[in-house]
């Protein structure tokens, strides 16, 4: 009998584990903690796992509990975990010249969620080296502010630590307990995180798409108007997304919290504009913290529960439903109230298939989110903002914790471990990883039923 291969959909989440179980044996190992003791197991799942998923949640503190080489194993996983799995042993395949198989080309199509295999090679060269680029120039970047502050040797490790982190959305940091709130004075680090932040999020499409539009536009000297009308429609949804949930997310935050004397309340107007910048900017997946976030009040814990949901853009290395999924929904909606047959942004149909996929992404995470916040407050009793917040922050694989992380029980733990992996892969993934056949249905077409909604 012919062995059945495992698709795609079944091989991604599978990497992951199998990665999140390496980084679990190697961060168990003696010499991976500062004081040379085995780190119980939970402890290393959980760190490993957050690592993997590019998540940012800690139950010890990253600076202070492991060795340097568990923060090594640390790097590693968040940089494997950001570019995915499938990505990186590509490009392991790629210098030892291996030959690609036509299922080779098709896991690599998925793990990107491209539409084709045409290119695919060097696309993911192209991703390779801008991913290198980005960070090699945000560690740069670092190192003009943290080798001042902190010596060559520890401001260079530092420099190049918190510029994967920061491109790769996880959050983690070694700075100290308190996340970048010592750097609140700094709006350069600031800044150069939120760039760094911004830049991981946006996906590798937008970045290839904007790169070639803009170097046209200069070469033949056209103006700005050329170069926004020649992108193609997904980079522009994207960007005009992007902008609207950062101004917004920093209005918002500025109107809930600028006279919050637990955050914003006691710093001047220009500090206030710039950590409701960088709130806005890290809710959406970073997990980098400028002020307490224990201080924040209901409002804003509601707001950055939603913010941390819809995550970043397609394609990066952000979490969340993505922003392209929710101007989807919100667009078919509005076509619906609107009385018009088809969805339609910048002259181009959005099809029908698209959208039930974008509403079935909203479903499953938002029935996870939901479901996972009811059992951790009705298991470890935790106050509803703190465990709604973990539970998104987790979901969204964004990292934001208002002190709740390091006081879980071994339930509440676990049930966040798998938040945090559900939110990397996709809960929707997990139910393809089951039943990958979507063809099997359409063979039948049943009589239309009368139902109503509304």
């Amino acid at each position: 009998m012919k062995r059945k291969e495992l698709s795609s959909a079944q091989i991604i989440p599978i990497g992951f584990l199998l990665l999140i179980a390496v980084g679990t044996v190697l961060l168990s190992l003696p010499f991976a903690t500062a004081s040379g003791h085995r780190a119980p197991f939970l402890t290393a799942l959980f760190t490993s796992t957050t690592s993997v998923c590019v998540t940012g949640l800690v139950v010890v503190d990253t600076f202070s509990y492991w060795s340097l080489f568990g923060k090594l194993v640390i790097l590693a996983l968040i940089q494997v975990g950001g570019l995915g799995i499938v990505a990186v042993s590509s490009c392991l395949f790629m210098l030892l010249r291996r030959t690609f198989t036509i299922r080779d080309r098709a896991m690599l199509r998925d793990s990107f969620d491209l539409d084709t295999m045409h290119g695919l090679l060097p696309f993911l060269r192209k991703v390779i080296l801008g991913v290198l680029a980005v960070e090699g120039i945000g560690a740069v970047l670092y190192a003009i502010a943290f080798i001042p502050r902190f010596g060559f040797a520890r401001g260079l490790w530092y420099a190049a630590f918190h510029s994967i982190s920061a491109f790769c959305n996880a959050g983690l940091d070694l700075i100290g307990p308190d996340s970048f709130i010592p750097f609140g004075t700094s709006p350069y680090i600031l800044i150069v995180t939120m760039l760094l932040i911004v830049f991981g999020g946006l996906g590798y499409v937008v970045w290839f798409d904007t790169f070639t539009t803009a170097k046209e536009s200069i070469s033949r000297r056209f103006g700005v108007r050329w170069f926004f009308r020649h992108l193609n429609e997904h980079t522009k949804l994207v960007l005009l997304a992007t902008a609207i949930l950062i101004v917004s997310g920093a209005g918002a935050t500025l109107l809930l919290e600028a006279n919050n004397p637990a955050t914003l309340g006691a710093m001047p107007w220009g500090g206030k504009i710039l950590h409701a910048a960088f709130q806005s900017v890290t809710y959406r997946t970073a997990g980098f913290a400028s002020f307490p976030q224990s201080g924040l009040s209901d409002g804003s814990v509601l707001f950055g529960c939603v913010m941390m949901f819809i995550g970043g853009s397609p394609m990066g290395t952000a979490g969340g439903i993505k922003t392209v999924t929710l101007a989807v929904l919100l667009l078919s909606a509005l076509s619906y109230v609107g009385g018009r047959t088809d969805t339609v942004v910048f002259r181009r149909r959005i099809s029908p298939e698209l959208v039930k996929k974008a509403a079935a992404i909203l479903f499953f995470s938002l029935f996870l989110s939901l479901l996972s916040s009811i059992l951790l407050i009705a298991v470890d009793g935790v106050p509803l903002s703190d465990a709604v917040y973990e539970v998104f922050s987790a979901t969204g694989t964004v990292g934001l914790s208002r002190g709740l992380t390091p006081q879980l029980s071994a339930f509440g733990r676990i049930l966040i471990i798998l938040c945090m992996y559900l939110g990397r892969i996709g809960p929707i993934s997990l139910a393809l990883f089951f039943h990958t056949d979507r063809s099997g249905g359409q063979s039948i077409r049943y009589a239309q039923g009368h139902y109503f909604v509304g």
